[in-house]
């Protein structure tokens, strides 16, 4: 098939995933056009059958903010006649599946696909300036898919029950993400434990609260928080490190391209997000055989299953029990940590989740 793919190009899970979604189809022998403002942190230059469209967007005076859906359904009409494209994939509904809607009033028969990620439904969709449009272009949409069944849920209960919702988890490359041969605290002279967080640094994240946890940990056992990522939120949790006495033991690294070999040398992987519906991050940790605490908040229990530790939201003190649990315990952090890379291997592998999309757009397009 000719796929067109439209994302964000940030971290955020969705950008990931889109990128990700794009290297895996052109693997698989499809031919796969990559739109967006600006080029996907993860995606690889010279990789056979990607082509990447940048979405150019003109600021004219007249406008207070530039109209990227308007840019992006005309870039999207110019991509379909110039490669043929059979169906669109676009992630995150605001603005990407209105401005598919836009490009097909304009050119005429365009399939497209709609991935929901979570705030494109729980905070951005459920605002009352985008919640009818929203809901229009979900009902436009040859097809929608949600990441967790918390998502879909969502969404129905936002928008009501008339658009069907397909339910495709996130996927990780388990090739990539792997165990590393980094020996566990237990077998090391220091014995220190690596905790790890990775996120845009959103307020939604609340990575303070991942600060505060790792400073209770820190207290008990030795111990280190590495904090992957780089957002509006960033500072604030390393004022609040220094505050609690520990900023010599948080390690603030930003942008990562081999959060593969970072993931791999960590013991835990810390979240104290507000709101997350599926939690991409800590799929690539259990990957990696790294247990995962989380805050029990939307689709993470789908993601962790028994392979990890959930503890109540706002509460950094019940984050930092259910670590010190695993972290004290050898023998429990070894059956976590295999339990975690068996679920990541037989539930979110590439081809189990690309093959259903696959699916998807066969019955979108009509072909067997």
């Amino acid at each position: 098939m000719r796929i067109g793919i439209v994302c964000y190009p940030t971290v955020g899970g969705s950008g990931v995933v889109a990128t990700e979604m794009a290297l895996a189809l052109a693997r698989r022998g499809h031919d796969v056009h990559l739109l967006s403002y600006d080029r996907p942190a993860r995606l690889r230059r010279g990789v056979p059958g990607v082509r990447f469209h940048q979405v150019a967007v003109t600021a004219y005076p007249l406008f207070r903010y530039p109209p990227y859906d308007l840019a992006l359904a005309t870039r999207m009409l110019e991509v379909r006649e110039e490669a043929g494209i059979d169906l669109f994939h676009v992630h995150y509904a605001i603005p990407h599946a209105v401005s598919a809607f836009l490009a097909r009033s304009m050119g005429g028969d365009l399939k497209f696909v709609t991935t929901l990620h979570g705030t494109d439904i729980t905070v951005v969709g459920s605002d009352r300036a985008y919640l009818r449009p929203t809901r229009f272009a979900l009902e436009q949409s040859d097809a929608v898919t949600a990441v967790s069944h918390y998502l879909a849920d969502e969404t129905h209960l936002v928008f009501g029950g008339r658009t069907p919702v397909d339910v495709v988890p996130n996927f990780v490359d388990t090739e990539r993400f792997r165990p590393g041969d980094r020996r566990p605290w237990a077998q090391r002279a220091d014995e220190e434990r690596i905790l790890v967080h990775a996120s845009n640094f959103r307020p939604v994240k609340r990575v303070a609260d991942v600060v505060r946890a790792f400073a209770i940990v820190r207290k008990e056992l030795p111990a280190r928080l590495v904090l992957v990522g780089d957002g509006p939120d960033r500072e604030h949790a390393l004022a609040v490190a220094a505050d609690l006495g520990c900023q010599d033991r948080v390690e603030q690294v930003g942008m990562q391209d081999d959060l593969d070999r970072t993931l791999a040398q960590a013991d835990l992987f810390l979240s104290a997000s507000e709101t997350e519906s599926f939690g991409l991050s800590m799929l690539e940790a259990m990957a990696c055989g790294v247990p995962c605490v989380s805050t029990a908040v939307g689709g993470v229990a789908e993601v962790l299953g028994n392979t990890g530790r959930l503890a109540p939201f706002g509460e950094p003190q019940a984050l930092a029990k259910a670590a010190l649990a695993i972290l004290r315990d050898p023998a429990l952090h070894g059956q976590l940590a295999a339990a975690a890379r068996q679920r990541a291997v037989e539930h979110f592998g590439t081809e189990r989740i690309v093959s259903a999309y696959e699916a998807i757009y066969a019955r979108v397009l009509g072909r067997p």
